[in-house]
């Protein structure tokens, strides 16, 4: 029975991870694109 517990809070950390992974990879792309805008001025 404590192996679906588990499962289930690893389930939870990888969610979180790969929601946390999205905005950063999003993020990036703003600053990178903020930044090209600034050099082109």
């Amino acid at each position: 029975m404590g192996i679906w517990i588990e499962l289930g809070v690893f389930a939870l950390v990888f969610v979180f991870a790969a929601h946390q992974w999205h905005d950063l990879k999003k993020e990036k792309q703003k600053r990178e694109l903020d930044k090209a805008r600034k050099d082109d001025q």
